[in-house]
């Protein structure tokens, strides 16, 4: 039996310049042999390992961008070739519902999938469950590369799309996209129960949702899951058909209409959505191939559950860095943007996760985030502007891994104090770009009782005062959930949220 992974099919992108990691599985003991060749049928490079446990794993060294490519796998009598294989650039994209979000429902998305046209980019999309089982199974064995071309890329990340398209365009070689995410999943879903285990925050969700699920039987939790699932198709049905009569519509107008979601996952043991529901599914099965890095959007559902979000994040990034087996890949994420649902009050969470994100990216070596404070919408979780996301995260790309100029947020550098006045330095030239005063910025003293404050703008240095403040030993920006930013560094982008 020689079983190859799908991530080894035809129109695969391998990733350049790293080692090459073939896998799949083959009888006990079988000896593999991998051959990469060239469009000539020249031999680029070859391997060999042996199946132990029902596994292979053959390493080729690392190659140039090309196309054209096949790789031919054999053991015994078996022989397996994937056609129009590609090395280029490979990344996996992770996370929640707004990394999930896909073109066929962004802006721009319903157009371009009629006419787009960019062979050199590819996408494979990973089964989304929590359980594996003869569904699970099937789905894998018919995972497939897909080229980006007319009536395809429907249903690849629209961010991850974006992305993709602008590096294609940036660095000339193909790009390939790991579609690995699931909307509504906290980031505890995507670590294994042992190490999502060995922080006590990790510890914590365990714990709790053993509490919440206790007693409940895997035929209890299929029942209550197949009514969840029934009830969500059908919201989603009735806001396709208003969207397709009412396309101009407003997020008001639409709730009117179809009513609230009916989001309510049961717990169970099979649930996507419990800790660790998720790694063994969808990111295990893909390691170790090579990867170039990560793109990661996620947090929305940990807002209000953890203070620790930066722990949880970091034990994440080590567990996946670990998997992939290189300590040192990059890892680019989002930072949430402006959110708060209608009628709800101003929980505080949101900036709170903020700026654990941007701890993560200041703690930890290789990774990048981008700042998408102007691009949040009220009432509605999830923006259609996706191009925005993609594109941002190409140029921190851009400018991280591959050393080009690239455009990124203003960041606070450093600060003075004297009597009466805080001064923040920043990393570019600020501008408002209402024309008005500097928006939710704030000021405290010692007693850290927070007030409005004043700013004045001086290229990259604000002055801030507040009536009350004599002495100013705290400052912190967009501490809100949902606020109207007008903050703007001089290239167009909007200043990273802090505290100080």
């Amino acid at each position: 039996m020689l079983r190859i992974s799908p991530l080894f099919s035809d129109g695969a992108v391998l990733c350049r310049g790293k080692e090459l990691r073939v896998f799949g599985e083959a009888d006990e003991g079988a000896r593999v042999c991998c051959e990469l060749r060239d469009g000539r049928d020249n031999l680029l490079a070859r391997g060999e390992g042996t199946a132990f446990q029902g596994r292979f794993l053959v390493l080729l060294p690392p190659q140039e961008a090309r196309t054209g490519c096949r790789l031919v796998i054999r053991s015994g009598e078996e022989t397996f070739c994937a056609l129009d294989v590609c090395v280029g650039e490979v990344f996996l994209a992770g996370g929640q519902s707004n990394m999930e979000w896909e073109l066929q429902n962004a802006d721009e998305g319903p157009a371009l999938t009629e006419t787009h046209v960019n062979p050199l980019v590819r996408y494979l999309n990973v089964p989304k469950s929590g359980r594996k089982d003869g569904e699970w199974e099937n789905a894998w064995k018919n995972l497939r590369w897909q080229a980006i071309g007319p009536g395809r890329g429907k249903d690849m990340s629209a961010a991850a799309y974006f992305f993709a398209m602008k590096l294609q365009r940036e660095l000339g070689v193909a790009v390939g996209i790991i579609d690995c995410y699931l909307g509504g999943t906290s980031v505890a879903c995507w670590m294994d129960e042992a190490w999502l285990g060995r922080t006590a925050e990790g510890a914590r969700y365990l714990a709790e949702y053993a509490d919440r699920s206790r007693g409940i039987t895997l035929d209890d939790f299929r029942e209550k899951d197949r009514i969840f699932r029934h009830n969500l198709d059908a919201w989603n049905a009735r806001v396709a058909a208003f969207r397709a009569e009412r396309p101009e519509a407003s997020r008001e107008e639409l709730d009117a209409a179809v009513g609230p979601c009916p989001w309510d996952p049961p717990a169970g043991p099979a649930s996507p959505y419990r800790p660790a529901g998720l790694y063994g599914t969808m990111v295990a099965p893909l390691a170790p191939v090579a990867l170039t890095g990560f793109l990661f959007y996620q947090g929305e559902t940990d807002a209000g559950l953890t203070g620790a979000y930066d722990t949880l994040m970091m034990s994440l990034i080590d567990r996946w860095r670990g998997a992939f087996r290189d300590g040192t890949l990059p890892f680019l994420f989002v930072q949430l943007p402006m959110w708060i649902e209608k009628g709800a009050e101003d929980s505080k969470t949101w900036p709170a996760l903020r700026l654990r994100q941007a701890e993560v990216r200041d703690r930890m070596r290789n990774t990048g985030m981008v700042c998408l404070l102007d691009q949040g919408e009220y009432d509605n979780l999830h923006p259609t502007n996706k191009r925005v996301v993609g594109e941002r995260l190409c140029e921190l790309a851009l400018g991280m891994i591959y050393g080009k100029k690239a455009e990124t947020s203003p960041r606070v550098t450093g600060r003075s104090v004297e009597r009466g006045m805080m001064t923040l330095r920043t990393d570019q030239p600020l501008m408002t770009r209402d024309g008005g005063e500097p928006a939710l910025l704030e000021l405290a003293g010692a007693d850290g009782n927070y007030v409005s404050a004043r700013a004045m703008i001086e290229g990259p240095v604000l002055h801030l005062t507040a009536e009350g403040i004599e002495f100013p030993l705290h400052a912190r920006y967009a501490w809100t959930d949902y606020g109207t930013v007008n903050l703007f560094g001089g290239n167009g982008l909007p200043l990273e949220p802090f505290e100080i």
